[in-house]
């Protein structure tokens, strides 16, 4: 399989890290999002939306969207679970991912962040707006998962709300937010760390990091 990503790309963050946990050996192609290569005509042949990640089985089928692959894996790969068994508590792992990935994550990424510059603000005032977006959201998070055992999100084990996560913590940081505030995440955030699975897929681990 390969995996077509780029070391920033929180998405791509995702599922390296569920890749890893899962214990797979992949290829992993990079395409320079600020260099614009996601719109290289054969990668759109890929992914017509133009992001990462796409991750392109040995039969060149080609999954898109990081929640949809990190599923995909863990109903093909069911060890180790990446979702509770429990239909009221997979809801809730599923909430709290979506939370990130569908309403933090979209509005402060680069092609949002881009399209304020282009209507005239400047990079200052658009960094400043991405930064509340992520207080905002991992303010609610915080209290998503106040109250749940540890040390992870949802329990003594690692999962789909971890992977979500901790890249987004490192989004926050890269956006200079004060992510002390949110000592419950920091909590799960620092278990997670002490895996390698999650160590391994840092932007900075990765081949194509500047």
């Amino acid at each position: 399989m390969k995996l077509h990503g780029y070391f920033r790309s929180s998405a791509a963050w995702r599922v390296r890290i569920a890749l890893n946990l899962k214990r797979l050996d992949v290829e992993h192609v990079s395409h320079h999002l600020r260099h614009g290569e996601q719109r290289d005509p054969a990668y759109l042949a890929l992914n017509p939306q133009g992001l990462v990640p796409t991750l392109e089985l040995d039969d060149g089928t080609a999954l898109t969207q990081s929640l949809a692959i990190i599923e995909w894996l863990d109903e093909t790969l069911p060890e180790p679970g990446l979702l509770p068994k429990d239909p009221l508590e997979r809801a809730k792992v599923r909430a709290f991912a979506q939370a990130i990935a569908c309403d933090i994550h979209p509005v402060q990424n680069l092609k949002v962040l881009n399209r304020l510059r282009e209507l005239g603000h400047d990079g200052d005032r658009a960094l400043a707006w991405a930064a509340s977006v992520n207080v905002d959201g991992l303010s609610a998070c915080e209290q998503l998962v106040a109250n749940t055992p540890g040390p992870f999100c949802f329990g003594d084990s690692p999962g789909l709300a971890d992977i979500c996560l901790v890249p987004q913590l490192g989004n926050a940081r890269r956006f200079k937010v004060d992510v002390a505030q949110f000592p419950r995440l920091l909590r799960a955030e620092a278990a997670a760390m002490e895996l390698a699975a999650f160590r391994d897929a840092t932007p900075d681990r990765q081949a194509d990091a500047e």
